[in-house]
């Protein structure tokens, strides 16, 4: 029996080339069952002109699917679906019924509802997005990436992609960490001193659950990140927030009872503040003093585009008490997903069996790809052509805001990608901001990034990572009427 070619079609927003997407439709036709062994294709002819392709591609596709015996073909009939093709599942899909069980009680931990706000994932469509954390594809060197994930695939690296690590990492990318990232930020470690993760965010949750109970106070900075916010509620801890000011966290205000203090100290998140070195080697005694440990979240530290970054908090510690976390996944791209822990041994391998247990390794492909393209230069060139668009806009926004009369609680004292704003009293950013929406403008409200049930809702915080300078003039000049609106 012939398949009819009606039953083929292309969606008109499929990605990949169009040999692939009709190998993939009729895979998928094959495997949901609808296409039965035995059954006849329609000839590649037909099919090409019903989807309006090239015969010699509907041709190529079904040679493909009979190469990994989808199909076969027979002498001067055409294709027919394979006998050794995949099985699709015996069994029937469940008729969608009415859902009986009491979720509110079946559930034994949520974690919905933090702090961590809902970010537009077509952002790259609005006109003026100030969003923090999104990359600029127009500055990306995409042909070197490419480069080095077709190197990454080659034969001599497919142990490298296709290994299980279970519990370690590409030993080039630890390499590359150990004998170039790390000396940058005057921190010596040795191989099983560090960790990869899926970036940042889960370095933070792999530390929070190693060192954390509900017994343990941890200390976070006020305003500070919100997703660790989340990952400390989750945690179950105490948890003391400790308000910063100009010069970052003060030691003095620290709680006696606290066992893991987690700080930004060179570049404050979100007020941008960066810590001096009095204070830093204030916070290190004073943890001494305590017996806690220090977690350093040490992120944007390669855009210092006007001075030379500070020494980390890492490489003061004589002690052992700071845990170190950077990430390559802001510089080069968020998706990347990859960041590392720098620690003592002992830390280190808690945290190792740890993620070993939850997701093993991050892909060695990944991991691979990110090796070269650190090792071959190209990281460095990204970093320097990123730091100079950086600096332009930031200066074309700076311009902009004085411009408009609008207020700047924090900017970085050596870069960065963002800076904090502060609107006036009353003004609630939230509405602003959603209001700004519809008119082409992001904007991130900061609300979310204080702790306690009434925070202060006028702060808001302005990135230029994903804009071009000749944009950023008119979407402040938004922003600046829609707060006289507010106002």
């Amino acid at each position: 029996m012939a398949i009819p070619v009606e039953t083929f079609f292309l969606s008109a927003d499929g990605e990949g080339t169009l040999q692939a997407r009709i190998q993939q439709m009729i895979a998928e036709g094959i495997l949901s069952g609808r296409f039965a062994k035995g059954e006849r294709l329609p000839s590649s002819r037909r099919l090409a002109a019903h989807l309006g392709v090239s015969r010699i591609t509907v041709t190529l596709a079904y040679t493909e699917l009979q190469a990994n015996d989808y199909l076969a073909a027979r002498d001067r009939s055409g294709f027919y679906v394979s006998d050794g093709a995949p099985e699709p599942p015996s069994f029937a899909p469940a008729h969608p019924g009415q859902d009986r069980i009491d979720w509110s009680r079946a559930l034994g931990r949520r974690y919905t509802g933090g702090r961590s706000p809902e970010k537009p994932q077509d952002w790259a469509g609005y006109p003026y997005p100030f969003l923090y954390g999104q990359s600029d594809a127009k500055l990306f060197d995409h042909a070197n990436w490419r480069h080095c994930a077709l190197r990454a695939l080659g034969l001599k690296d497919f142990h490298a992609q296709a290994t299980d690590y279970y519990d370690r990492d590409d030993p080039r990318l630890i390499e590359f960490i150990t004998r170039h990232t790390l000396p940058r930020r005057g921190i010596l470690a040795e191989p099983d001193e560090i960790l990869v993760t899926m970036g940042a965010q889960n370095a933070l949750w792999l530390t929070a659950q190693v060192l954390l109970t509900q017994r343990r106070t941890a200390v976070v900075e006020d305003p500070c990140y919100h997703g660790l916010s989340d990952i400390l509620e989750q945690s179950r801890c105490h948890t003391h927030a400790v308000p910063v000011d100009a010069r970052g966290l003060p030691p003095g205000d620290l709680p006696a009872e606290a066992d893991v203090i987690f700080t930004t100290p060179s570049h404050q998140c979100p007020t941008n503040a960066t810590m001096p070195m009095s204070r830093r080697r204030a916070l290190l005694d004073r943890a001494r003093d305590m017996d806690a440990l220090i977690v350093e979240d040490d992120y944007e530290f390669e855009m210092s585009f006007l001075n030379a970054p500070s020494p980390s908090l890492k490489s003061l510690d004589r002690d052992g008490r700071v845990i170190y976390v950077g990430s390559f996944s802001k510089s080069i791209f968020p998706g990347l997903r990859l960041g590392y822990l720098v620690g003592p041994r002992p830390f280190i391998r808690e945290a190792r069996a740890l993620r070993a247990s939850v997701l093993r390794h991050p892909p060695g492909l990944m991991q691979r790809t990110a090796a070269y393209f650190l090792s071959l230069g190209h990281y460095d060139s990204l970093i320097r052509r990123t730091s100079r668009a950086y600096a332009e806009r930031r200066r074309v926004m700076e311009y902009a805001l004085a411009q408009h009369g609008l207020t700047v609680a924090g900017r970085g004292l050596h870069g960065g990608s963002s800076i904090w704003m502060r609107a006036p009293e009353g003004v609630d950013m939230g509405r602003v901001a959603a209001d700004l929406r519809t008119k082409g403008v992001l904007i991130e409200p900061g609300a979310s990034f204080f702790h306690g049930d009434n925070p202060p809702r006028n702060f808001y915080r302005l990135a230029y990572s994903s804009i071009p300078s000749e944009k950023i003039g008119a979407g402040i000049a938004l922003i600046a009427d829609a707060l006289r609106d507010a106002s």
